[in-house]
């Protein structure tokens, strides 16, 4: 959980006393509620000054912070434009806000509801993103830093209210906030982490750490000869060329009712990848210690519902591994065997991701899964298709992929959908086995999934291809998606959406 602590209160109970933030939303006319005219006849002109000499002129998004003799030492005011606001104004309203009271360095901060008239549909909703935006934007990076910068100085947030339904829904809808960006965090700090630090290892001690602390849950961690016991020689082809051993992790959560289907979340947790024999450009390889982005995904998400005590049984399955060259690396041209008994030809070994899944995904069978959803920085196709923006999604199922992209959208962490359509598959023959491990230059995301898609044929199942969205390049780290969208999906599976 993140350090940073939220609440609600009614605005009556806390009239007159001292905050070092006060927080109020202003409309694009300037007029000011009663709770700001008590703060602007409190600030001593202060905050009329500032208003009437034209700096802040409360468009949506807009920022002014003030320093005050009052019982607010600042007063940080909002813009929120004519008041006609859909969510994208509020999204950006809660961005900023976030950015401005983190570094105002206040250590607590109460805000006023002064001119944003947000509807009843979207309070909660709301509440829940100034939480996630203040605890995603709360993250510092330290690890590996001699000199870190220093982590903000807020550590309590309210938000006021004179309605007490209001008020309940708020504090529950910030704790869920919170947990959410905690793992978003978690997800970010494990991807950010470099290789020589975080290996198939740190990932199972993760796992076992988010295991200690629930009696609910608990983690299995297969080793290289359980995993070849098992068959997985699709999985361990990949790990041929590197003396860093392979982990197949198993995190089960036990939330929902004895016996009740889990739902399965699998993770590609490529500690690094060099591309194999089939080796990368040297330009932005460092990079490729992203390529664990799924599987910390999975990881924050787990945590994040976890501490919301979801009523789910939730299992996560990370294939952990690296892809190094070496002599005895997998080279181009051999033929493996997966698991589920499919022989595939290595034509290229820098497609290693669908390598390490398709055994995974063969796991997943003895679950008996409601539902399967695998997350992976699988394709550069991916990002050429889509961008940042958007997680790629494919899916076997009409409901469950409905349900994916809604959640992707109530959070912010879009998914688009994209074909799965059997007339892709035939770009996976091989003359010299079942299938090949790429599909040639054309639709390369699709071929990629449609790998997967002939693993995952006994349970509803999705893919979401995060190449484009699990990291950012300038400025270069990890974004922690799509940890909200799955954090949103497995909480609207309680809500029975």
């Amino acid at each position: 959980m993140t350090a940073l602590r939220f609440s609600a209160s009614d605005l009556q109970k806390t009239a007159g006393k001292h905050t070092d933030c006060a927080i109020l939303p202003v409309g694009s006319k300037l007029k000011l509620d009663d709770a700001g005219r008590a703060l602007a006849k409190d600030s001593a002109g202060v905050m009329a000054a500032a208003l009437k000499a034209g700096e802040f002129n409360g468009n949506v998004g807009e920022t002014l912070l003030v320093h005050s003799p009052g019982t607010a030492a600042r007063i940080l005011m909002i813009g929120v434009g004519d008041g006609k606001l859909g969510r994208s104004d509020y999204l950006k309203i809660s961005s900023a806000l976030a950015r401005a009271a983190l570094s105002s360095k206040a250590n607590d901060a109460q805000m006023h509801l002064g001119a944003l008239k947000i509807h009843v549909r979207d309070w909660e909703w709301f509440c829940q993103r100034i939480a996630t935006d203040l605890v995603y934007q709360s993250y510092r990076y330290k690890l590996t830093l001699s000199k870190p910068k220093a982590s903000p100085t807020l550590s309590r947030f309210v938000i006021l209210s004179d309605d007490a339904a209001m008020t309940r829904q708020a504090k529950s809808a910030l704790n869920r906030g919170a947990q959410t960006g905690a793992g978003i965090n978690l997800a970010r700090e494990l991807a950010n982490t470099p290789a020589n630090y975080c290996t198939p290892e740190h990932l199972a001690k993760e796992a076992r750490r988010l295991a200690r602390g629930n009696d609910k849950a608990s983690c299995k961690v297969l080793n290289e000869k359980a995993m070849a016991e098992l068959g997985m020689h699709s999985l361990l082809s990949v790990t041929a060329g590197t003396a860093t051993p392979a982990k197949l992790i198993v995190l089960e959560y036990k939330g929902g009712k004895r016996g009740e289907a889990p739902h399965v979340l699998v993770g590609k947790g490529i500690t690094f990848d060099s591309g194999g024999i089939s080796l990368k450009p040297g330009a932005k390889m460092d990079e490729m210690k992203f390529d664990m982005g799924g599987a910390a995904s999975v990881l924050g998400t787990m945590q994040a519902v976890m501490d919301m005590a979801l009523p789910l049984n939730i299992v996560s399955i990370i294939a952990a591994a690296e892809n190094m060259p070496s002599s005895t690396a997998t080279k181009p041209g051999d033929v493996v065997t997966s698991m589920a008994g499919i022989t595939i030809e290595i034509l290229n070994t820098d497609a290693e991701g669908r390598l390490v899944l398709c055994d995974a995904l063969t796991y997943a069978e003895r679950f008996k899964p409601a539902s399967v959803v695998d997350i992976a920085t699988l394709t550069g196709a991916c990002v050429v298709a889509l961008g940042s923006h958007a997680s790629g999604l494919y899916a076997n199922n009409e409901d469950l992929a409905a349900q994916l992209l809604d959640a992707g959208t109530t959070s912010h962490d879009r998914a688009w959908r994209m074909p799965l359509w059997d007339d892709y598959q035939k770009q996976l023959d091989s003359n010299f086995a079942d299938m090949g491990n790429i599909g040639g230059p054309g639709g390369g995301s699709i071929t990629a999934a449609c790998f997967l898609a002939r693993f995952a044929t006994k349970y509803n199942w999705a893919h979401l291809d995060v190449a484009g969205s699990a990291w950012d390049s300038a400025p270069k780290g990890a974004t922690g998606r799509p940890v909200g969208l799955l954090t949103q999906y497995l909480c609207d599976r309680v809500a029975g959406d």
